[in-house]
């Protein structure tokens, strides 16, 4: 059989799912579906339908058009748009789910799920700052020292984490602490349960992810053997099936888990602190004590491969710039002062950056899976992606806090816009933009397809 034709065994492709849910789904992932599942209530259903979608399948496109498109890595695959574009989207996508955001989220979440619940509002800032210095001087020391800690903890920690969850959830599954449906939906889950899912998927940043670590799946299938395009992507969906089955599974549960905890507890103000008043509500003191030591280790494993994942594509990016050493102090540095504002500031600060990059990625990634039926021709690739980016600003204005709205003086703006572009009341005036830019991206492709060919003729 030659390597262009060959196919992976069962065994191989259940080893790249596995590699897979581990790249995707960190402790971080569990407290959206809980506090979403809290909010929802009796609409959790259509919730968590929207949530799947953005949380689990848009990543899983994203490896397969890495795996279709051929190109080493992100700033390649989104220099199709343009140098000065590739070179400010993949800055920007590492330091969101990088410093900005995810790796100073990795230590307000084991903090906010141990810590916070056992010490009085008086102490929790000092302590807060003290736990972040302990977490990130702990994620630089493995980040300077890469070595076997990424792979240990993959292979114990985390099954410790999800079987720990799974005796958490099957728990409050059959000892449920209220009814799902006489729990009432809160917030906009009432009216646009589905919207408001779609946007909690961003939250997870998966999408992004994928983009950025999707190419060392790839990598993984093309080393077993498998070269063409094709081949290469059709593997990736397959392995992904699987991954996204069990990440589906675990999802819908802890949103199930998180409605369910309503008949007990009014709503947290984030996922973690619900996840910590669920595991103290079944098993007591030392349910909670070993809940947030195995999701401190597990975040502090995820951080450790940011830090080094996001210190290498810097060097990489800026060859003749600071060494990896420096990148890895200033990431841990900045990620500390990021993680003392708190989960609820930092999530509420995401909101608005994933509003924007999101909406670029899902497109960057649509163009690339649908790219031969215009021959990756970049005036497409940029009329498709200039519009999304106007869409996307808009989108990220509106999704600012209120308060910073309100000293931009933005309301007006926003009011204004949000009257004549349609679905921006649910977060996604980005898609009527996008859509235009496509067209008109298609009607250039067409006319210069067609001076090329009558060029050709004569």
């Amino acid at each position: 059989m030659s390597t262009l034709s060959k196919k992976l065994t069962f065994k191989e492709i259940i080893f790249i799912a596995s590699m897979l849910f581990g790249m995707f789904f960190g402790a971080g992932n569990l407290i959206f579906p809980a506090s979403m599942g809290q909010l929802a209530g009796s609409n959790m259903w259509q919730a968590a339908a929207g949530f799947l979608i953005t949380g689990v399948g848009l990543p899983l496109l994203g490896v397969a058009a890495l795996g279709i498109s051929r190109e080493e890595s992100l700033l390649e695959l989104s220099s199709r748009v343009g140098k000065r574009y590739g070179l400010f989207f993949t800055c920007a996508l590492y330091l969101a789910i990088g410093p900005f955001l995810a790796i100073p989220r990795c230590s307000t979440v084991s903090f906010t799920v141990g810590v916070e619940r056992i010490l009085p509002a008086e102490m929790q800032t000092a302590a807060l700052a003290l736990f972040s210095a302990v977490f990130f001087a702990a994620v630089l020391f493995f980040s300077l020292r890469p070595g076997e800690i990424l792979t240990w903890v993959g292979k114990v920690l985390n099954p410790l984490f999800l079987c720990l969850l799974g005796v958490l959830v099957i728990r409050a599954v059959l000892s449920p602490m209220g009814n799902i449906g006489e729990i009432p939906a809160s917030g906009a889950y009432e009216q646009a349960a589905f919207f408001t899912g779609l946007l909690e998927g961003y939250n997870t940043m998966d999408v992004l992810a994928g983009l950025a670590f999707g190419i060392v799946v790839v990598d993984v299938i093309r080393s077993l053997g498998v070269k063409e395009p094709g081949e290469v992507a059709a593997n990736t969906v397959k392995a992904g099936a699987f991954s996204a089955l069990l990440m589906a599974v675990i999802y819908v549960l802890v949103t199930v888990v998180g409605a369910q905890s309503r008949g007990g507890f009014p709503a947290a103000s984030n996922g973690g602190e619900a996840l910590a008043q669920i595991a103290e509500y079944y098993f007591g003191g030392a349910g909670a004590v070993i809940l947030a030591a195995t999701v401190t280790v597990a975040c502090l494993k995820t951080a450790v491969g940011l830090i080094t994942s996001c210190g290498e594509t810097f060097v990489k990016i800026f060859p003749g710039g600071p060494s990896y050493r420096v990148w890895a102090v200033s990431f841990c540095v900045l990620s500390f002062l990021v993680a003392n504002l708190g989960l609820d500031a930092i999530i509420a600060f995401s909101m608005p950056v994933l509003m924007f990059l999101y909406p670029l990625a899902v497109v960057l990634i649509l163009l690339t899976l649908c790219g031969r039926f215009f021959r990756d021709d970049r005036r497409v690739l940029r009329w498709t992606i200039g519009f999304t980016a106007a869409g996307a600003v808009f989108d990220f204005l509106r999704a600012l806090p209120e308060g910073l709205r309100d000293v931009l003086h933005l309301e007006t703006v926003i009011r204004a816009v949000s009257g004549v572009l349609p679905f921006s009341e649910q977060g996604f005036g980005w898609v009527c933009p996008a859509l235009a830019g496509l067209l008109i991206g298609l009607g250039v492709h067409m006319v210069y397809s067609l001076r090329s060919r009558e060029s050709t003729e004569r």
